[in-house]
């Protein structure tokens, strides 16, 4: 079951008309929203409507013992223009008691199993971040993000804003979606430890991060499996971002992992790879955007001291060299996470990646056994340490972090065994790039 793919909600724009809020109902309680009805499917001509639910009856079937789906999951489909967007979702039910997961676009968490007694709501706010492919630039042309082959089916990269509703018990009454152009946005740029990964049971930090702001505040992650810095340019990743930064935007940078298998002439950590560096510095200041850098996540290598040995030769130094040339605020993930892999243990760390047994998931043959990816608990944490890098550069976007955050050390992480993710119906057995 390599690639099964998960819901999607939209709404039909007229041409020449201007993006509006609108608010769809699932039980008819807002007579002036837009009806929902069980069998209104996603259609390009209603530009809204249930979607996927056939993806959901396959990995149904394919479901195992260890790998089920919650009852009641769905997605909804609205089709809007590339920007962030205010959603707000109303959780609850007339009938019976609700415990609800939100998550949007490629499995970026929003709201995180919200409990509601039986004619109870709570209506929830979080900002999405949508795009495409299109490059609009100053001159009036347009080029393109040149995307791999296996991004063309992601839910980042369409016509449409994504909306999964997930949890033990899903209870959804309304969805409004309503444009939100004023917000600032954090931009993420990095491989595959901060891509929102679409599939089971691969994770990264850059899909949880949404789960600790408040609605005043987007998330728009440009992340690629295998990505380099060098090569997020040339793809026209950077390109895309810069035509579309304001002033009081954010630009998170984290590369590492792949930047030191580069071969090509002038491959090196001091050369071709701070060079990438400084250009993400230049575009972002000549937008009065602030750039900050990330230094990558550690692998879970243990030496037989039980401490962490470095991999990353000298990419993370030189990450902090042009900081400190640059004058860059730095966050020290690597740090972070050698201390969280050394606090879990040599085995105990096998819980925060994809270490799993054969037969785990579907179509999972052999065991997982990867030292770099994340899974759900581990990008969560890792998100996390984020928010704590942020704070520490006492950054203005932290004033936006939510009430129910609770300050977080590595050194003290939370239990693995506690941590509770809703799986979705989409898996892949095939590891990211940049292993």
């Amino acid at each position: 079951m390599k690639r099964i793919y998960c819901f999607l909600v939209a709404v039909e724009l007229m041409i020449g008309m201007p993006v509006i809020a609108q608010t769809f109902s699932f039980d008819g309680r807002n007579r002036e929203a837009i009806l929902v009805k069980p069998t209104d499917v996603f259609t390009v001509e209603t530009g809204y409507g249930y979607d996927f639910q056939e993806i959901i009856t396959e990995a149904r079937k394919a479901q195992n013992d260890t790998y089920r789906l919650t009852d009641g999951i769905f997605y909804f489909s609205v089709k809007v223009p590339d920007g962030n967007y205010r959603v707000t979702v109303t959780l609850g039910s007339k009938k019976a008691k609700g415990n609800t997961t939100v998550r949007a676009e490629s499995r970026r968490l929003f709201v995180q199993n919200v409990e509601t007694k039986k004619g109870e709501f709570k209506a929830c706010s979080f900002i999405v971040n949508k795009r495409n492919t299109t490059i609009n630039l100053p001159d009036g042309k347009t080029e393109r993000v040149r995307i791999k082959k296996r991004e063309e089916s992601k839910m980042n990269w369409d016509d449409k804003l994504t909306i999964e509703v997930n949890g033990d018990a899903p209870a959804v009454s309304e969805i409004k979606v309503e444009p939100a152009p004023d917000v600032p946005t954090l931009w993420l740029c990095g491989n595959s430890t901060v891509v929102d990964q679409d599939y089971e049971p691969w994770a990264s930090w850059g899909q949880m991060i949404t789960r600790w702001f408040t609605e005043d505040v987007a998330v728009a992650n440009y992340a690629e499996s295998g990505e380099t810095a060098t090569s997020f340019v040339a793809a026209g990743r950077l390109k895309k971002i810069v035509s579309l930064m304001k002033k009081g935007d954010y630009v998170l940078m984290e590369f590492g992992h792949n930047d030191q298998k580069e071969k090509r002439s002038g491959s090196g950590a001091f050369y071709n790879f701070a060079y990438a560096l400084k250009q993400f510095v230049d575009e972002a200041r000549a937008k009065e955007v602030t750039p900050i850098f990330v230094t990558p996540t550690q692998r879970r290598s243990f030496g037989q001291d039980g401490k962490i040995q470095e991999t990353h030769a000298n990419y993370p130094e030189a990450m902090r060299w042009v900081a400190k040339d640059l004058n860059v605020p730095l966050i020290e993930l690597h740090e972070m996470t050698r201390v969280f892999f050394e606090t879990l243990g040599v085995e105990g760390s096998k819980h925060a990646l994809v270490h799993y047994p054969a037969g785990t998931y579907p179509g999972q043959v052999k065991a997982f056994e990867d030292n770099t990816h994340f899974n759900p608990y581990g990008a969560y944490e890792i998100a996390k340490m984020m928010v704590e890098g942020m704070k520490t550069l006492n950054l203005p976007i932290v004033q936006h972090v939510r009430k129910d955050y609770i300050p977080f050390n590595p050194s003290m992480p939370d239990d693995w065994r506690t941590f509770h993710w809703n799986d979705g119906p989409c898996i892949d057995i095939v590891k990211p790039d940049g292993n």
